[in-house]
């Protein structure tokens, strides 16, 4: 764990140096998020923030990283490059939903030619899992970040499970993603928990988004069987896939398109409105977070029987939360916006 430790450390201390950078670049050239009906806060907060998680990611790896893995490591950087690109322009002038998602697909297809993929069917299907992975988890990501410290703190305690299973594994590049990423989300965490000085934008959430499920599909676990791992990335990344499906799932009911809608109807709102604190909010997403993240370490070892019933267990409760919350707990109460008010995968 020694290099992990140090690579954590370093992007730490790199995203404490260049998130303020970030700052003042962002209200320079009037990078912000202006507040509106369905936005929580009430003053411009300059965006930018995952640039500055993006340059301590990258000027870590250059320092620490493995040549060996350079063909792998190229098809990941490029992909997550792009994606952080795009988050800039969208967080600047604006980018609509149907060209984002384009923007994943092609980002996730250069993935799949540097041969980072799932490997549980063979073929076709690989390959078709592979994008619906990377386009699910980007915008899940996407989706999360919408409460200060929200998604920044969910991608680290994510990318803190990704580097302690590779670190179990004996997977360094996995590894080393993994814990420069978590070094770089701390590091912004500190700009970023409540009150915010600065948001991540689809700059950083983008970005966060494709570079985790990048990660997860690197993951090998040579000691079980697939049968058995497959589900580990899953249960790391199970709360921003819980949020997304409340999220699509809520939209549907009431008719509204899930891409283009904004609203106030994510688990973290609606946590908040139940304890009437947004920090309160954000710490039980961490908790959940963390708890479902020592279930994938658990996992590993596990025979095939006890995957099974940590797999339904989770799915009850799971299903459960989502009824729950969407329907015996009043789910959404709130008027829709203007339409000019909208903005797409808010």
């Amino acid at each position: 764990m020694t290099p992990y430790l140090l690579i954590a450390f370093t992007a730490l201390l790199l995203a404490i140096g260049s998130t303020p950078v970030m700052r003042r670049l962002a209200l320079r050239y009037s990078v912000v998020d202006n507040p509106h009906a369905r936005k929580i806060h009430v003053m411009p907060v300059p965006l930018l923030g995952g640039a500055a998680i993006y340059i301590s990611f990258v000027l870590v790896l250059v320092f620490f990283g493995d040549r060996a893995y350079i063909r792998e490591f190229v098809g990941i950087f490029t992909g997550a490059s792009f994606m952080s690109l795009m988050g800039i322009i969208d967080d600047r002038w604006g980018l609509g939903s149907y060209i984002k998602l384009g923007g994943q697909l092609i980002a996730a297809s250069v993935l799949i030619y540097s041969g980072v993929q799932v490997q549980l069917f063979g073929g076709w299907l690989d390959i078709a899992v592979t994008m619906v992975w990377v386009v699910g988890i980007t915008n899940a990501m996407n989706l999360m970040d919408n409460m200060d410290g929200l998604s920044g703190g969910i991608a680290m305690i994510a990318a803190v499970f990704f580097t302690l299973l590779a670190a179990m594994s004996r997977q360094y590049l996995v590894g080393a993603l993994a814990a420069a990423l978590a070094g770089a989300c701390a590091g912004f965490l500190i700009y970023n928990w409540n009150p915010a000085h600065i948001f991540m934008g689809d700059t950083g959430s983008l970005f966060l988004g494709f570079l985790l499920a990048a990660v997860a599909i690197k993951l090998r676990f040579p000691s079980n069987i697939p049968t058995v791992t497959w589900m580990i990335p899953v249960l790391v990344m199970a709360l921003p896939i819980f949020d997304t499906t409340l999220v699509f799932t809520s939209r549907l009911r009431r008719g509204k398109n899930p891409l283009t809608t904004p609203g106030k109807d994510h688990l973290s709102h609606r946590l908040a409105r139940m304890t009437g604190s947004r920090r309160e909010a954000v710490l039980i997403c961490y908790l959940l977070a963390g708890a479902i993240g020592l279930l994938s370490v658990f996992i590993t070892q596990a025979t095939l029987p006890e995957a099974i019933f940590v797999a339904a267990v989770v799915t009850v409760v799971a299903l459960f939360g989502l009824w729950w919350l969407e329907f015996r707990n009043g789910g959404v109460r709130e008027p829709e916006p203007p339409p000019e008010q909208a903005r797409s995968l808010s």
